[in-house]
């Protein structure tokens, strides 16, 4: 395959044959080396190729990693008139993301109740592939949170106001959610599972600011010195989103025979725009996503509730941000000196928005969209800003964490979670899990070094760092 080297921190797989636009990897040499151990560069090439109405280029971010059907940290703008829509450009976890909590803890405070601090967490907010919620919701109260996401937490003194301003889309897409598109079988799933946290690369981790970046920046976010506890929540829709992906994928392959034939991959399936199926799909993703961010908001409330239950009822804790990196979101970009309307495929991708954008919160106008972007257990993890070259070179896109260097059989087979407890425990980091495989496969040696992603990001100028952040304790499924 030829890959073009455009500079230190981008290459090129150019337009050839039948793509229907180049491939743009962003990443460094020792990254892009990493990129093609795996197929995730060829998948890049085979969306280039495969989607009607995709414009400017197939992004790679400096994540990326073999999926299905799109790579994993794989980015597409595609024409929401004339192009079509993807599940496999979105994820089966629709709207997986992340919410940053700061608080006016400090790392004196928690170090020395740190294992109380995650008893009371894991006991607030369930783990593991059969965690059950303390919120158990009939048919409406259901309905009304695939309708209106996060505020229906806050109608009902879920947490406050200050959580869905510091919110994407202000943790709802109400007037695009279609709830009646949502299968009754995704739907009795998602039902006890509201607050729960879930397994696979799902987290819940406490964290102190390790290095301050840009201090202007920071302090707008409410990051405020070195030493200060901020909670990281990484999560999805459960079992809700995967059951909307599943059907929708089977759906469209059934519909559509003539396309299946036609991909390289069947899992680059796709509803063209103008279609029913494409516009069920879209209306239920929506709903799947308000369901994630009512989930991650009822995660934050617990996590309030219960570090004041530990060290007072003064204890501050606040929203940071909370972002979405597996959705398709429609939004207008210009694309060849033309404003056009299209669907932002994200999966495993940030959204990151540059200062004065209408979609950024009105506290952070002056200086961008906060950027969250976890590393593995056990690594730093870091908060970026977005910015207008973004907006230029990737669809307002960054990077959406360490990306995996080997699947979660592999790490299973290579690490024992209790001798990676152990090895976590002499850093002075530590796990409460669920269940042993939730660690081994998640293993920090299975992971890309998140340090050099985020370095990709800042030098590429699609997201510049603002602050690093180091774990102290973690929950896991």
């Amino acid at each position: 395959m030829d890959i073009k080297k455009l500079n230190a921190y981008s290459y090129e797989v150019p337009r050839s044959g039948d793509m229907r636009v180049p491939v743009k990897i962003f990443a460094s040499a020792p990254l892009l080396e990493k990129m093609q151990a795996d197929n995730c560069v060829q998948q890049g090439v085979n969306v280039a190729t495969s989607l009607p109405g995709i414009c400017g280029a197939s992004l790679m971010m400096p994540d990326a990693h073999q999926g299905y059907g799109f790579s994993i940290g794989g980015v597409a703008a595609i024409d929401c008139e004339k192009g079509c829509i993807s599940p496999g450009g979105i994820g089966f976890d629709i709207n997986c993301g992340v919410r940053l909590l700061a608080t006016s803890l400090t790392v004196d405070d928690v170090r020395p109740r740190i294992r109380e601090v995650l008893d009371v967490l894991f006991k607030r907010v369930p783990p593991g592939v059969g965690g059950q919620s303390l919120f158990r919701l009939d048919d409406a109260q259901l309905h009304a949170v695939l309708r209106s996401g996060a505020s229906w937490c806050v109608d009902n003194s879920y947490g406050v106001q200050g959580d869905l301003d510091h919110c994407e889309e202000d943790g709802s897409l109400e007037g695009l959610a279609k709830l009646e598109k949502v299968s009754p079988r995704a739907k009795a799933r998602g039902r006890k599972q509201l607050g729960t946290l879930g397994a696979g690369n799902h987290f819940l981790e406490v964290q102190v600011v390790d290095e301050i970046i840009d201090p202007k920046v920071a302090a707008v976010f409410g990051i405020k010195e070195k030493g200060q506890i901020v909670i990281m929540i990484h999560c999805g829709s459960r079992g809700l989103g995967h059951q909307v992906c599943s059907d929708y994928l089977r759906r469209m392959e059934n519909t559509f025979p003539e396309i299946m034939a036609s991909l390289p991959e069947k899992d680059l399936i796709y509803a063209p725009a103008q279609s029913d199926l494409a516009k069920d799909y879209f209306g239920a993703m929506c709903a799947a996503a308000n369901f994630a961010w009512a989930n991650r908001h009822m995660i934050g409330h617990q996590v309030r509730e219960g570090l004041r239950e530990l060290f007072g009822e003064k204890t501050e804790v606040k929203t940071v941000y909370d972002v979405a990196h597996n959705i398709a979101k429609l939004e207008e970009h210009v694309i060849d000196g033309e404003k056009r309307k299209v669907w932002v495929h994200r999966k495993g991708a940030t959204r990151a928005f540059p200062p004065g954008h209408p979609a950024v919160p009105k506290d952070y106008q002056k200086v961008g969209q906060p950027i969250l972007i976890p590393g593995s257990m056990g690594t730093s993890s870091y908060v970026l800003v977005g910015t207008e070259k973004a907006m230029q070179e990737s669809f307002g896109s960054t990077a959406h964490g360490a990306g995996r260097l080997m699947s979660r059989k592999q790490a299973n087979a290579t690490w024992r979670g209790e001798d990676l407890k152990k090895e976590l425990e002499e850093k002075k980091i530590y796990v409460k899990a669920a269940s042993w495989r939730g660690v081994s496969e998640e293993a920090p040696g299975a992971y890309k070094d998140v340090s050099e992603v985020v370095k990709v990001s800042h030098d590429a100028g699609i997201g510049n760092l603002v602050a690093k952040v180091v774990p102290l304790g973690v929950v896991k499924g």
